[in-house]
């Protein structure tokens, strides 16, 4: 086998300066936690898997990286989990709304800076 069981053939990868707030973000938007943890030295995570739905996403910390990355996420209700967002500490950059495309769209950005596209497709 070329890949771990249950992993998809390709992973975002976060690079931030606080993997924790990120992951702890992640935990109060989508539920979800950590598959797998490496902790480097002081403790600070080297790299973490976590799962959002069907997709592994790959998280590690690099004091000072000043990577600065989007991730556009399908959510079953996105004003509901915009509103989780915002309660984790999430600043927004665009309230949901629908333009010239199916999705009701909002855009968020996290603790570490990371903006997440939260949408639910409308018929």
């Amino acid at each position: 086998m070329f890949k771990p069981e249950g992993h998809n053939s390709l992973s975002p990868y976060l690079i931030v300066d606080d993997a924790q707030a990120t992951l702890d973000f992640i935990k109060a938007v989508f539920d979800t936690e950590p598959e797998l943890i490496h902790r480097a030295e002081g403790d600070a995570i080297a790299h973490a898997e976590i799962r959002i739905d069907d997709t592994i996403l790959m998280v590690g910390q690099w004091k000072g990286s000043g990577s600065v990355a989007h991730i556009h996420v399908y959510v079953p209700d996105v004003r509901t989990s915009f509103e989780l967002a915002r309660q984790a500490g999430g600043k927004p950059v665009q309230e949901p709304v629908r333009k010239d495309d199916p999705d009701l769209r909002g855009g968020i950005v996290d603790p570490s800076g990371t903006t997440w596209w939260l949408s639910t497709r409308q018929e």
